[in-house]
């Protein structure tokens, strides 16, 4: 039995299917007997971060938010749900399904809104220094099929109504940082959901045995 706990992370655009994924990855666990498990999204799963994903995910009164702003608050959102909540629960050996990590803030912020690359590796440091998934399965799909699906799933939030160069940028960098990673598996999110299912299926299986 494998008892020592590890940090899972699904990765994705709008409507990529994450939350499909994580329940994938959660039955495939506990089909290796690994039952003891923690979720979590980003920003959020404190009571702080999630305070810090309402002002990212939506405007206060109409206020601008400033790119930087939004940088620090999805930081200050990550290392309370990393110091409080992902790092006990690994060393009383649980394992974790994280809903996004790091990994969009090097896209969505480090791409998307084009962001000093300087800025966000010296915060990345600061905060989570050496810290990172033991797995992470990026759900890989055009931004098109991604917002069209989200668009179905109701009101867009302030970041799903980015523009599709903004995304395409987003995406550009996740295939990017997939490639220069070996624990980052890519899944192709675009075939139907019993062929995405089976993919996570023989990537968690793979890394299980490996």
């Amino acid at each position: 039995m494998i008892s020592l706990g590890k940090f899972i992370v699904v990765e994705g655009l709008e409507g990529a299917g994450k939350t499909t994924a994580i329940a994938t990855v959660a039955q495939q666990l506990q089909a290796y007997q690994i039952h003891d498990l923690v979720f979590t999204r980003e920003p959020g799963g404190t009571p702080l971060a999630e305070a810090l994903r309402t002002l990212v995910k939506d405007s206060v009164d109409n206020e601008p938010l400033t790119y930087q702003a939004e940088l620090l608050m999805l930081y200050a959102a990550r290392i309370q749900l990393v110091d409080n909540v992902i790092k006990p629960a690994l060393k009383a050996g649980k394992w974790v399904i994280g809903d996004r990590h790091d990994l969009s803030t090097q896209a969505y912020q480090g791409a998307g809104r084009q962001l000093d690359s300087a800025l966000i590796k010296m915060l990345k440091n600061s905060v989570l220094g050496s810290f990172k998934p033991d797995l992470t399965l990026y759900l890989d799909l055009s931004p098109e099929i991604g917002l069209e699906r989200a668009k179905q799933r109701g009101k867009l939030d302030r970041i799903e109504q980015e523009s599709l160069e903004f995304f395409d940028r987003v995406r550009t960098r996740y295939q990017q940082l997939a490639q220069q990673d070996q624990s980052i598996v890519v899944i192709n999110a675009e075939q139907s959901l019993e062929k995405v299912t089976a993919a996570i299926q023989t990537a968690l299986s793979d890394w299980l045995n490996g």
